[in-house]
């Protein structure tokens, strides 16, 4: 009987230990989960997902410029190619956005993206966003050519973030795939050259966007 009592005691610390170790994993779960940051929404206000196309439009409408497209850098050459805002209210072209963790579905808030036109360019370059630094108009400007995915030092040019605003969102670039690296953080802004082509660069004014599928 003694025994018996011995395996019974047992067998209920054990079951005991179990149900305590679960819901600790189910508290940690939760936490993890909560901790998320926030999900992007598209303007019917489903979540922005990786792998799908979306059209980037000015969040204010009306003389604001259009959608955003593959434009000329310079005047006097058609390669390489710029990101750009059309000047009429045209959709641009379709870009898809892929978070740092491919294995993620959701884009979300404050959290390191790919952004890559779909189809390939007039040039022989990749369709994905990186940034550059123009020496001759000392400006930091978006560009096509980039790398897609291994994130680390050899590719944090060609990563951009996304920030809720009261209008909206906004584009950032302000890469954290490297830890020892010294970055840049500030909005994507648009900057109208001397041709009067509307560039995304790095601007102390926001280009305030929404997200159309």
């Amino acid at each position: 009987m003694i025994y018996g009592k011995i395996i019974y005691i047992e067998t209920q610390i054990q079951m005991r230990t179990i149900i305590i170790f679960l819901s600790f994993s189910s508290i940690l779960f939760v936490l993890a989960a909560s901790s998320a940051p926030d999900s992007v929404l598209d303007v019917t206000r489903k979540n922005l997902r990786s792998g799908i196309s979306y059209y980037i439009m000015p969040m204010a409408r009306g003389g604001s410029g259009g959608g955003i497209a593959l434009g000329p850098t310079s005047s006097n050459k058609t390669c390489p190619l710029g990101v750009t805002q059309l000047p009429t209210h045209l959709n641009g072209l379709p870009l898809t956005f892929t978070p740092v963790n491919p294995k993620k579905s959701v884009i979300r808030l404050s959290t390191d993206v790919n952004i890559k036109f779909l189809g390939p360019t007039s040039c022989n370059e990749s369709n994905i966003w990186k940034m550059t630094y123009n020496e001759v108009m000392k400006q930091y400007f978006v560009v096509v050519g980039g790398v897609e995915g291994n994130p680390g030092r050899e590719t944090i040019d060609n990563w951009f973030k996304i920030e809720k605003t009261d209008d909206g969102y906004k584009l950032v670039f302000c890469p954290t795939v490297c830890n020892y690296c010294k970055v840049i953080c500030r909005d994507v802004g648009i900057f109208s050259d001397d041709n009067e082509i509307r560039r995304l660069a790095l601007s102390d004014v926001p280009f305030y966007v929404t997200f159309y599928r």
